[in-house]
């Protein structure tokens, strides 16, 4: 890896089928956009069809090789879930080459999916986790297939509970929750990857984060507060720290490009900035979180998340 890795070093992705969750804005754009650029054919997945279409439009501007689709996709939503994964199966025809579990919320006020859990686990963690294994057969006719799952710095110093992933018996922390659904996301990239090594399959599973980048997603926190006095500081103090601090979608979304497309990619990798605290810069391996390396923790998590769900695992 060059320490100033860029989009410019990506391999020609002609003939590989991508698919981007959240791709109507922020890091999921542009990463549908860059790879539509190097010739993928990109999947968008997306929750809003009215941002998706725009969405599309900016994608198949982009594109150097197939036209870009658009596959709606709510991860709140099991049903909804399920739904995308059959079209995208019955789109790539069981050969889907990469898959990119970009999408979430962030620190949201306290929130119920569709099906009832915790907004912030549901949606960023186990809608990802219940799509990866629906499309399993898919990835599996795919070459030299992998799954990138977005884990965040929010991560670090996070705890999963498993006795209570809905944060049912505790007080609500609208940052503790996002920090959770993080770690899950994070801890699944690596048992994934340790379960498809065991099955002797040659698809990869990774994980990575953007550090501090200006995605619009850390909004969501100042909203969790009822107190409008609270709410506005907190947005205000959000707003200045990405107009000094954050970097860019643009240098955000390599370490997701790099997951995807590098030729040294290692599976259970993370990947994110190398500058100091992770927090800006070009990509870089870094370690995985003591957690995510955790086998009881990994196999503890992927039990539940069968159980909530009710996708069967694959690999099982």
């Amino acid at each position: 890896m060059t320490e100033r890795w860029t989009e410019a070093d990506i391999p020609d992705q002609t003939g590989r089928t991508v698919l981007v969750t959240g791709a109507n804005s922020g890091l999921g754009l542009r990463t549908a956009e860059v790879l539509a650029g190097k010739g993928a054919r990109v999947l968008l997945a997306c929750r809003s069809a009215e941002r998706g279409a725009k969405a599309l439009d900016i994608v198949k501007t982009a594109a150097a090789g197939a036209e870009p689709e658009l596959i709606p996709l709510d991860l709140s939503e099991l049903a909804s879930v399920r739904a995308a994964a059959a079209s995208a199966r019955e789109l790539t025809g069981d050969a889907l080459d990469v898959l990119v579990n970009n999408a979430g919320v962030m620190a949201t006020a306290r929130g119920r999916t569709a099906d009832g859990f915790e907004l912030q686990f549901g949606t960023n963690y186990l809608g990802h986790a219940a799509l990866t294994w629906l499309l399993m057969p898919a990835l599996r006719g795919g070459t030299r297939a992998r799954v990138v799952t977005l884990s965040s710095l929010a991560a670090t110093g996070a705890r999963i509970h498993l006795d209570d992933p809905n944060g049912d018996h505790r007080r609500y922390n609208a940052a503790a929750a996002y920090g959770q659904s993080k770690l899950a996301d994070q801890v699944f990239a690596v048992e994934l990857d340790r379960r498809l090594r065991a099955a002797g399959s040659d698809v990869l599973s990774v994980a990575a984060h953007p550090g501090y980048t200006a995605t619009g997603l850390g909004s969501g926190m100042a909203r969790s507060y009822s107190n409008p006095v609270v709410r506005s500081l907190i947005a205000g103090g959000h707003r200045l720290g990405e107009i000094l601090f954050a970097q860019s979608t643009r240098i955000g979304a390599l370490p997701q490009l790099y997951a995807a497309t590098a030729d040294d990619v290692e599976g259970g990798g993370y990947y994110a900035p190398r500058g100091v605290g992770h927090l800006r810069g070009h990509p870089a391996a870094v370690p995985t979180l003591t957690a995510a390396r955790s086998e009881s923790l990994g196999s503890a998590l992927w039990d539940l998340t069968a159980k909530l769900t009710g996708v069967t695992p694959d690999p099982a």
